[in-house]
């Protein structure tokens, strides 16, 4: 079968991006061939198209790391045709062709039924964003945390990860406090369940004491860098902060001081390599009492509009979740 897709190919002079005509033979071996009705961007879907060797080596290449849509054929007889699935992660839209196309083929241990109580469409409007946000605020919970330790604070709150780790933190009770560097979005953040809105520039300086006045009784961080090192110094005792992002830095400016003498702790969230049965899980908490009115942060495109959107996402301009459509 013929279909369109996203592709970015390498030059000398950078990358070219065009919407080509594939055929499903020209797609990788796998046991699960699926017809792609959405997909959603994400920023390592940015880079990607901007050909980082660090998330895909080999082009021409069709990037997505989201997909979600219908079984057309299966060889694993976990699925058959008609089935409505989830695939996020592994090397999805890495070095394998992604949800940007409109058919992937991808091994069955990267597939998930799409639970009952979620439309494929409010699956990709979550994501790979909204998994990873749902699993910050899951490794919060299993530390012991409960709305009565105090504010939580979210940084990189209009994000895709950042703006569901709000909306689901105020879901279960939390009192959020939101981190942004965008300016006239404290409507946006109250609206998905902020207390109260912070200035980036308030985690931004490097401030050599080892520890700070305590502020936050647990965080998600999406940032990484200084701003996480200042997330650290000010958690209250016992305090706990999912990490899961780098956009700052990759670096950890800080001493072991507040772990060993404020007790607090640094989680790390992986959504990409997680065993397929804890996604599944997780989805099913996503679609049940976690499920989440994510309306007001969505943005929708197709294939032709991919290239606006994923440059604005590098330069820090997108807010809240872009859904793809694959037009029939």
């Amino acid at each position: 079968m013929d279909f369109e897709a996203f592709q970015v190919e390498k030059t000398e002079a950078g990358t070219v991006h065009r919407v080509i005509t594939r055929s499903t033979d020209d797609l990788p071996v796998g046991d699960v061939l699926v017809r792609v009705l959405h997909s959603s961007v994400n920023y390592k879907d940015a880079l990607s198209a901007r050909g980082m060797p660090g998330v895909t080596r080999n082009y021409p290449h069709t990037p997505g790391i989201d997909a979600a849509g219908v079984v057309v054929e299966s060889s694993d007889t976990a699925f058959t045709a008609g089935d409505e699935v989830i695939v996020i992660g592994f090397d999805l839209g890495m070095d394998t062709d992604g949800g940007y196309g409109q058919y992937i083929r991808v091994p069955a241990g990267w597939v998930t039924p799409l639970p009952t109580g979620l439309s494929v469409r409010d699956s990709m409007v979550l994501g790979t964003a909204g998994l990873t946000a749902g699993l910050c605020v899951q490794k919060l919970l299993q530390m012991g945390a409960v709305p009565e330790d105090g504010p939580v604070l979210v940084s990189g709150a209009t994000g895709g990860v950042g703006s569901v780790a709000v909306s689901l933190l105020s879901h279960l009770g939390f009192e959020v406090v939101a981190s942004t560097g965008k300016s006239s979005v404290d409507i946006y953040l109250k609206n998905l369940g902020a207390s109260d809105v912070i200035d980036r520039e308030c985690l931004a300086e490097d401030n050599p004491r080892p520890m700070l006045k305590p502020l936050f009784a647990h965080a998600v961080d999406t940032v990484g860098g200084v701003p996480l090192a200042n997330i650290i110094k000010q958690l209250d005792y016992g305090g706990s902060v999912a990490i899961c992002g780098l956009v700052a830095s990759a670096d950890l400016p800080t001493s072991v001081l507040p772990f060993i003498l404020r007790n607090v702790n640094v989680l790390g969230v992986d959504s990409v390599e997680l065993p397929i049965a804890q996604k599944t899980a997780l989805w099913q908490r996503l679609s049940s009492e976690w499920q989440l009115d994510l309306s007001s942060t969505v943005g929708e495109v197709g294939l032709d509009g991919l290239t606006e959107v994923l440059d604005q996402i590098l330069a820090g301009q997108v807010t809240g979740r872009t859904l793809v459509t694959h037009q029939d």
